[in-house]
């Protein structure tokens, strides 16, 4: 996946209100009842439908370090999705998100002005109509770069023009070089 939607994805996951499965056994359990029977899990994972019952009845209890990756990805992206649907239905019509990136950050704005790229750590609470932006492009299969689009002009409109009170000749900001990128409900 990417980077923005790996972040909004554990984002979410923090309002989770039990733990996912964490044996090899039980996720697969999961899965199996998930997609409603071993072919199918077989399939998504590419292993055989054999290797998937063996591990539904515990006769192999450690995966592969692909395969698990392959496992728990799946299980985290079926978790709890009613609770995964609620927290984006509040984050995007009134709690808002907040973001804190450290990347660097620039902007296009008129000549004599210092608008040169630098390196910014910022945390910044983004109202709710940016996170149902983001969470929107997220559910459309948005590349990354889409999403670094959206984040970019969210803190434009936030940080760099504080919701129009100033700095109202900017015209785009880059969002590049990201060291470190987390979300937060």
């Amino acid at each position: 996946m990417s980077l923005i939607g790996d972040g909004l994805d554990k984002a979410v996951q923090k309002a989770f209100t039990r733990p996912a499965p964490k044996s090899a056994g039980a996720q697969m359990r999961y899965l199996v009842k998930q997609l409603g029977g071993t072919k199918a899990v077989a399939q998504m994972l590419r292993v055989s439908q054999r290797t998937v019952e063996r591990y539904v009845k515990n006769q192999i209890k450690k995966p592969r370090p692909d395969l698990a990756a392959r496992i728990e990805r799946e299980v985290k992206a079926r978790w709890q999705p009613q609770i995964r649907a609620k927290a984006k239905q509040k984050a995007a019509s009134t709690g808002g998100i907040i973001i804190d990136t450290r990347a660097r950050l620039g902007y296009t704005a008129p000549i004599g002005s210092t608008d040169q790229d630098r390196i910014r750590h910022l945390t910044v609470a983004l109202p709710p109509q940016h996170a149902a932006r983001l969470f929107d492009a997220q559910e459309q299969g948005a590349s990354d770069a889409r999403l670094q689009e959206i984040a970019a002009e969210a803190l434009k409109d936030v940080y760099f023009q504080d919701g129009g009170r100033r700095a109202g000749s900017l015209d785009e900001v880059r969002f590049t070089d990201i060291e470190h990128l987390e979300f937060d409900l």
